[in-house]
């Protein structure tokens, strides 16, 4: 049985930004656990098996103390059990690093003068930093920037169709705009099928639906241009770290129109590669 969970390790000196970059995996739609004891790693990962969590990121620091020593066979042993492991080693210029633990008036972990205890913590994350996947110098990063270095990281870890979940909304204006939806889209412009006798009770979902609505040029060239649009918006969506997108679209009763189009664009998204669920609010009103 293939194994699809993700585990990402974020760890590096303190105060460069080990705890925002856990909010910002929570924020990815991660199960993220700071502080887990090394020596339980090996245990919660088996634990993971036979739960529905497919990415976890798990946050390490100098507090782990002598047992930071165990990681890399700690490592080694996860991935032997068939779990992507990816490590992450966050880092800083002693200045910054100083200027942040002034800023928010923290301790550090090892109780001395701060010089000599970023000198030190230095010296022992150093067998961390050589096995890390990824180094990030947070220097001069904003939140923004560390997000954006984040996402590219599991743009490159992490399969497409698992870095969004999309869902195609069909509503009707007249029953009220979403309150979900991130993308919304009037397609009243399209000629109605209301007021074809033969039509009105069908819907979008139904052949001669479709095809009557088909039978006009516009139709065609705004599934086009609307799908090019949200192939360009997407990665950018993804590039950002949003986990969920809602497309919504409305027409005046949420019957024909609005259902034709929201499952044209499922259909065709979902063959460009991506997961797609679809939903019709108000099909049945």
């Amino acid at each position: 049985m293939i194994n699809n969970k993700k585990i990402f390790i974020i760890t590096g000196l303190s105060g460069a930004g080990k705890t925002k970059a856990l909010q910002i995996f929570g924020d990815f739609g991660f199960y993220c656990v700071d502080n887990l004891p090394l020596a339980l790693f090996e245990h919660f990962v088996d634990h993971l098996k036979n739960r529905k969590e497919e990415n976890i990121a798990l946050g390490v620091d100098i507090r782990e103390g002598k047992d930071l020593k165990t990681l890399p066979k700690i490592i080694a042993n996860i991935k032997k059990a068939d779990f992507h492991v990816y490590t992450i080693f966050l880092d800083a210029s002693d200045s910054k690093l100083v200027q942040r633990f002034s800023e928010t008036k923290h301790k550090h972990p090892i109780q001395k003068k701060l010089i000599a205890a970023i000198a030190q913590e230095r010296k022992q994350l150093e067998p961390l930093r050589n096995i890390a996947d990824k180094e990030i110098d947070t220097t001069n990063l904003t939140l923004g920037e560390l997000k954006e270095k984040l996402s590219k990281v599991l743009v490159c870890n992490l399969k497409k169709d698992s870095e969004m979940q999309i869902s195609v909304l069909s509503f009707g204006f007249k029953h009220g705009i979403p309150l979900e939806a991130d993308l919304v889209v009037d397609v009243r412009f399209l000629p109605n099928p209301y007021y074809q006798p033969k039509l009105k009770e069908k819907t979008g979902l139904d052949s001669p639906v479709a095809k009557y609505i088909m039978s006009f040029p516009e139709a065609n060239e705004f599934l086009i241009k609307y799908l090019n649009m949200l192939k360009f918006l997407i990665p950018k969506y993804m590039k950002e770290g949003k986990s969920y997108l809602t497309i919504a679209i409305g027409c005046t009763g949420g019957k024909h129109r609005s259902v034709f189009i929201a499952n044209a664009l499922t259909k065709a998204l979902s063959q460009s590669g991506f997961t797609v669920s679809e939903y019709h609010r108000d099909i049945k009103k």
